[in-house]
């Protein structure tokens, strides 16, 4: 049956193209990994920009009811 071939050759196919995004998302994990380590280098924290990164991602709404759930733990701890 030529059905299983075409199935074979379309998975094939498939997990090709998924190892070529794979290799392109470690590339721009690498470049990613040379953009932090030019900001250290200009005495910039990449954790900071990290962080930054990681709120710029998030709805302005999601972001503060975030910090003020964080703010009210802080505060039951004795941390702030």
């Amino acid at each position: 049956m030529g059905g299983g071939a075409v199935a074979a050759d379309e998975l094939r196919l498939l997990i090709e193209r998924a190892e070529r995004l794979e290799e392109e998302k470690k590339g721009i994990a690498d470049d990613i990994s040379d953009v932090m380590a030019e900001a250290k280098g200009r005495g910039y924290d990449p954790k900071a920009i990290r962080k930054i990164l990681a709120i710029r991602k998030k709805k302005k709404d999601e972001y503060q009811e975030e910090e003020a759930i964080l703010e009210v733990y802080l505060h039951a701890l004795g941390m702030i």
